[in-house]
């Protein structure tokens, strides 16, 4: 495999963190210029944060997943199960960098950020309401979306300069509709490479790192992203 394509993916899934989870950091932590700015800063700063990953991604010359789920999604769709684990494994690796950038642009919010839920939600999401059963349905059919949206956005005559627009645009409506149930980490590697690097900094006061919950953003995605992988085959429009 091309040494650029894993670069592209790695590199394009470590600014996807760091300006994803750096937009959540800049609105929650303690005396940034941002906080308080709500949901829609948010939504819209991961919709900015996948335009940027993905466009990054494609100048490596990457198909730009930069996330396991599409990988997973794409790989049934097309029964090569080839890139699947090289591309999951610089996925996660891109995801820890960029979780660990976020870490030290931050430097001093976090020693004046006294709630360390917030802390943690500057690197993994949360529930809004715990259920194990719907936290994972919502993951689902939020990545379902997702896989099934990029696909759509990439099946018809459309030039590889709008392609990336039209990807953001998706998470920026996926964030805004679907979003608030659990903090739509619609990606494993999102979630699960942060969440590792919140247990491994010396990030001052930040409690645990909620694995108990922490499977729940791998699986659910998975899940929806097979799902659209299967559909894909069932209905091959796509």
């Amino acid at each position: 495999m091309d040494i650029n394509i894993l670069l592209g993916e790695f590199f394009g899934t470590m600014i996807l963190v760091l300006l994803g989870n750096g937009v959540v950091a800049n609105v929650l932590l303690t005396d940034s210029k941002a906080n308080g700015s709500g949901w829609m800063v948010i939504s819209s700063g991961w919709a900015f944060a996948v335009l940027v990953g993905v466009f990054v991604a494609l100048a490596f010359g990457a198909p730009a997943h930069i996330n396991p789920a599409v990988t997973i999604g794409f790989a049934i769709s097309s029964g090569d199960f080839s890139n699947v684990f090289p591309f999951i494994s610089v996925q996660l690796l891109g995801a820890m960098v960029g979780a660990v950038l976020v870490y030290l642009h931050f430097g001093p919010h976090w020693k004046v950020t006294e709630d360390a839920g917030l802390k943690l939600a500057s690197f993994s999401t949360g529930p809004a309401i715990r259920n194990t059963g719907w936290n994972i349905v919502s993951e689902a059919i939020g990545t379902f979306v997702l896989v099934l949206g990029v696909a759509a956005i990439f099946a018809g005559d459309m030039s590889a300069g709008l392609g990336p627009f039209m990807v953001g645009g998706l998470v920026w409506g996926i964030g805004l509709s679907l979003g608030g149930t659990t903090g739509y980490a619609i990606n494993p590697a999102r979630d699960f490479g942060p969440r590792l690097v919140h247990m491994l900094l010396p990030i001052p006061g930040k409690g645990g790192s909620d694995f108990a919950y922490g499977w729940i953003p791998v699986v659910g995605p998975i899940i929806g992203g097979a799902a659209a992988g299967a559909f894909m085959i069932f209905f091959p429009v796509f």
